[in-house]
């Protein structure tokens, strides 16, 4: 009884903090693109802003927001309408569209187009790439999660505080990550929960979706839409096993080598498109560690690429730095010998928070 109220008594300042103080620090202005913009102009936004994900912006009265949501922009002053937020890209939308050619001909005069200023490469990349943005909102899940929430909303409250209809003068974006800097800033108060082992606090997804070295980057980003996914580990083939380099493979067990995500496309850029989707996806994430956006301002040399993973008895609070330290959206669980064991995700460790804090 005794830990039980002292574990309470420590959460309790944190149960009693507000969305607003996640946002103290935050001082990025939001990035968006209207619904009449390119592809071509949404993917320079994206690796301009270094970001994965845009809200796309229209005018008011026209659209039906992703998942039935009215979030809107008013003026401060009179109170009208200027623009309805319709839903959301990311960089793996438009990747997806670009891989999901009209059929294996086109795709194939995408992947080896010869010259690379051959007329029909560009004809048929500049068709894909010259669809308005708003033509591909929903075709990877979340594109159709959009919400708001009020700041003084507590970050305890159970989803009756997100808001489908808002109406407001300005807005930011949190995400995931925003959360979790912050809860490790609040470490103190949550040590209890998170000196648990992750084995104990039940934060492993044991199922994992793989690719191998052997995967090809067009045919890695095909399995990731069909997959909802955002990231996957790539694992080292094996010639014994017959397994189709174009599927996904289940990863359990396997020596992890790489992570393929969604991040690293950030880099991708329109101009070197023809010279990256022939190579593998472990070709591209050692390739992409050259490109500018992924190398620090102090050193010469490209970073190494490091796999994010864990043990299956690390606490949930060395995976919290972990996933904060290098930017990673997923931490890997290996065993002794790095063979894979499960993923934590972020979704996985705000899960396990909530529930020990509600509990």
């Amino acid at each position: 009884m005794g830990s039980k109220l002292k574990y309470s008594s420590e959460a309790q300042g944190l149960r009693d903090k507000k969305v607003k103080d996640l946002m103290v620090d935050n001082k990025r202005r939001l990035v968006e693109v209207p619904y009449t913009a390119s592809l071509a102009h949404t993917m320079s936004a994206l690796v301009a802003n270094k970001v994965v994900a845009v809200p796309v912006a229209a005018p008011p009265g026209h659209w039906i927001g992703a998942g039935g949501s009215m979030i809107l922009e008013a003026d401060k002053q009179t109170g009208a309408v200027r623009k309805h937020y319709i839903g959301m890209v990311t960089m793996l939308d438009i990747l997806a569209h670009i891989a999901d050619a009209d059929n294996d001909d086109d795709v194939e005069m995408m992947i080896n187009g010869g010259d690379h200023h051959s007329d029909c490469y560009n004809n048929k990349l500049d068709k894909k790439m010259s669809v308005e943005v708003s033509s591909i909102i929903g075709h990877c899940l979340e594109g159709l999660s959009l919400w708001t929430l009020n700041p003084n909303t507590s970050q305890m409250n159970n989803v009756s505080g997100v808001e489908l209809v808002e109406s407001a003068s300005s807005y930011k974006m949190l995400t995931q990550m925003d959360l979790l800097v912050f809860l490790k800033q609040h470490d103190f108060e949550l040590n209890t929960i998170t000196s648990k082992s992750i084995t104990e606090l039940g934060a492993i997804t044991d199922t994992v979706f793989a690719i191998s070295d052997r995967t090809k980057v067009i045919d890695a980003i095909k399995s990731m839409r069909m997959g909802l996914l955002n990231a996957v580990p790539i694992i080292q083939s094996q010639d014994t096993l017959e397994e189709d380099p174009k599927q996904l493979i289940n990863g359990r067990g396997r020596k992890i080598i790489g992570t393929f995500s969604a991040t690293d496309l950030r880099g991708c850029h329109l101009s070197s498109m023809q010279t990256w989707l022939p190579l593998t996806a472990l070709e591209f994430t050692e390739a992409i560690s050259t490109s500018p956006l992924f190398q620090s301002n102090n050193s010469a040399e490209p970073p190494k690429r490091e796999i994010v993973a864990c043990g299956i008895e690390s606490t949930l609070a060395q995976v919290i730095e972990k996933a904060v330290t290098n930017y990673v959206h997923r931490v890997w669980v290996v065993d002794s010998n790095g063979l894979l064991r499960g993923l934590v995700s972020l979704t996985d460790i705000i899960r396990v928070l909530r529930l020990s804090l509600l509990s």
